[in-house]
């Protein structure tokens, strides 16, 4: 059983994550056709060869592009590709590729060290980058070697494009490579209202993991390196990690559905629209503290323990241990407004039986 879920039986609705949703039509759809018949394996399939064309077109660059099957893959196979094991990796103190990945980069990276960065709001703070990696040149510390930045962040916010410019320049002056975890990316897309290239190669991004099974994917993410000469035998990491999968098309397929008609990005404005919803209607609600910007598609909260605890007695489920404590609520491609309307009933209720009793 996840974390923070309970009983899985008593979920009325869910704002825990974007990956409780299930797959969206388009992506459903190109499944179904991509089961029809025989086809070649090991991603030697025109499924695969679509979805990749695709991404080319969409970010406007020939990339070399690749597919794994979860975001934890595609970050650690991505980082150890860029490093060595004498190395380190710059990244915030919440990214995911620190606090979820089970030591998943450091492992397939075989001990490339994590080096922790502070920065508001999620975002990393760019002179402390540059400290960390002046601190030390000697031979006894790991050294610098990839910038890591997560778009959107963990904490919902969104990095502008001065912002990934002005971090792009100073990695690549600094002599780091530039990874970034995109598992909403699309979500940091809609947000910023950008081309994907803005926000991504022209940046001075060198490899993108490129979110998929929260924005309406069954399952699986990409891996795109726009310098390609670090995607050198990147293959054969991928065939290592268990990540060629012998029936490629379902996993590519789907991303054909996401894509060729911009469901990608319809999906992602979706979330965005009503997470700002859920935030306009719960910050009406006496008690309730917004404690980061909202920019994509997760509000979060800081909630009294007891009112946390009577919304989870209600069915409702979200996450506590992402954000410095605050409750997390996110948004996915099927949000409705009555999933809103039904949440920011039941917040109120909690609420105002809390200001009772502690008042």
């Amino acid at each position: 059983m996840s974390r923070e879920t309970g009983n899985a039986s008593k979920i009325r609705v869910q704002f825990a994550s974007d990956n409780y949703s299930g797959i969206c039509p388009e992506a459903w759809s190109m499944m179904q056709e991509a089961n029809a018949g025989h086809v070649l394996s090991y991603g030697d399939d025109e499924w695969t060869e679509r979805a990749c064309n695709l991404l080319r077109e969409i970010f406007e660059t020939d990339c070399e592009v690749f597919f794994a099957l979860t975001g934890t893959a595609a970050n650690a196979l991505a980082l150890a590709s860029l490093c060595q094991s004498y190395h380190s990796v710059l990244c915030h103190r919440a990214a995911h590729v620190e606090t979820d990945e089970c030591g998943a980069p450091e492992f397939f990276s075989n001990g490339t060290k994590i080096l922790l960065v502070p920065g508001e709001n999620g975002k990393i703070d760019l002179d402390a980058v540059e400290k960390m990696v002046k601190v030390r040149t000697d031979i006894h510390y790991p050294k610098p070697r990839v910038l890591s930045l997560t778009q959107a962040t963990e904490l919902g916010t969104v990095y502008s494009v001065e912002e990934l410019r002005a971090a792009g320049e100073l990695a690549h002056r600094l002599g780091l490579r530039v990874h970034m975890d995109g598992a909403r990316f699309a979500n940091a897309l809609a947000s910023l209202k950008v081309t994907p290239k803005e926000i991504s190669w022209q940046a001075g991004v060198d490899v993108l993991c490129l979110g998929g099974a929260k924005n309406g994917l069954p399952i699986g993410e990409a891996v795109l390196f726009f310098n390609r000469e670090l995607a050198h035998e990147f293959d054969y990491r991928c065939k290592q990690a268990g990540q060629l999968l012998s029936k490629m098309r379902f996993v590519s397929a789907p991303w054909v559905g996401l894509l060729h008609d911009g469901a990608w990005l319809r999906n992602a404005a979706h979330a965005n629209a009503c997470a700002e919803k859920l935030e306009a209607e719960l910050r009406q609600i006496p008690g309730v503290r917004v404690m980061f910007p909202r920019q994509a598609n997760s509000v979060f909260l800081q909630l009294p323990p007891a009112a946390a605890a009577a919304l989870r007695a209600r069915g409702w489920r979200f996450y506590t241990f992402i954000g410095e404590g605050g409750a997390r609520f996110m948004c996915s491609w099927a949000t409705t407004d009555a999933d809103i309307a039904a949440l920011v009933a039941d917040m109120r209720a909690v609420l105002a039986e809390e200001a009772v009793h502690s008042g």
